[in-house]
């Protein structure tokens, strides 16, 4: 992960959403920077904010949004500044594009899947009839590893495996700069998980394609990784390059988050984190971690600023 300006960074990013007991500080000043032709990997537990932190970079927001700031930056322009007309023509699904959680959700079940994926296409104007639409998605349709008599079938005629990859195939058609994946195996049987991230290295190997992937299984992430994010109370706890991040996590509950992951090469005593996640409605002062930290002392109960450790940034006291 650069610490210079890189191809795509996001700098203090705030979604806060309004609701009746007053407003959830889902994204709470979230900065990384992305170098092109890497992937960076999000994790942390449910309910952290990684979900709305994909949205916030879409800049698809809900109705009740409280506070949306920050910058997005794509190659030195500050998409966040375009009136949003001309961020859906430009820069949506042309340039940034998601894979939302659950394909099944993001698939109209009374439009063909071939006809879903084409209509990026005909909508940005990227096909100059929908002949060569069609064209075009059967291409990336072979390259996703979905069969070409599949562009006629419905969503509900199809294994979860091949939604999801009907799901990047709609992403992937516009050839955008960067694809937001949320969640992408979520819901899938161990060796689908393990088709598409076997689909997505080998995408992000032959086209270059930048992927920011948004997951709570750590173990697979590890897969397709570059650079590694850390997420827990809306805020990045910890930013650094994968294989430092999975042989030495810094911040305590990166620490307790690879504690609790499986290994298959050695035996280990898998252990919990105790307590639960903060309210994001009003979380507590200082580092939000601290409640649940066994290395809590009283420097705790102020904010932590991201902590320059090598090449590495880490949101912690221990590191001043």
């Amino acid at each position: 992960m650069s610490a210079g300006n890189g191809f795509f960074s996001v700098e203090d990013l705030r979604l806060h959403f309004r609701t009746a007991r007053g407003p959830v500080q889902a994204v709470d000043g979230v900065s990384f920077t992305l170098d092109r032709g890497r992937a960076l990997v999000v994790v942390g537990e449910s309910g952290c904010g990684k979900s709305s932190l994909a949205r916030a970079i879409l800049r698809l927001l809900p109705r009740n949004v409280h506070a949306y700031s920050g910058s997005v930056r794509l190659n030195g322009m500050d998409v966040m500044r375009l009136p949003e007309e001309q961020f859906r023509r430009e820069i949506r699904w042309t340039r940034l594009a998601l894979v939302p959680q659950g394909a099944m959700n993001s698939l109209n079940p009374v439009i063909r899947v071939g006809d879903q994926a084409a209509e990026p296409l005909l909508i940005h104007g990227r096909a100059g009839s929908p002949a060569a639409a069609r064209q075009s998605v059967q291409e990336v349709f072979h390259e996703v590893g979905v069969p070409r008599d599949f562009l006629d079938r419905y969503p509900f005629e199809l294994s979860g495996g091949m939604r999801q990859r009907v799901a990047l195939a709609t992403a992937l058609v516009t050839k955008p700069d960067l694809i937001v994946l949320d969640e992408p195996t979520s819901a899938l049987d161990v060796l689908t998980q393990a088709g598409i991230m076997n689909l997505l290295k080998t995408i992000k190997r032959e086209t270059r394609t930048n992927f920011v992937l948004i997951t709570h299984d750590i173990a697979a992430a590890s897969e397709i990784a570059d650079d590694a994010a850390v997420m827990y109370a809306g805020q990045l706890v910890e930013t650094s390059r994968a294989e430092q991040f999975y042989r030495e996590p810094l911040h305590p509950y990166s620490r307790a988050l690879m504690a609790s992951v499986p290994t298959l090469r050695a035996e280990k005593t898998l252990e919990f984190i105790p307590g639960r996640p903060p309210s994001l409605i009003n979380p507590p002062p200082g580092c939000r971690f601290a409640d649940r930290c066994p290395y809590r002392f009283d420097k705790c109960s102020e904010e932590p600023p991201m902590l320059k450790v090598d090449n590495r940034l880490v949101k912690c006291w221990l590191y001043r």
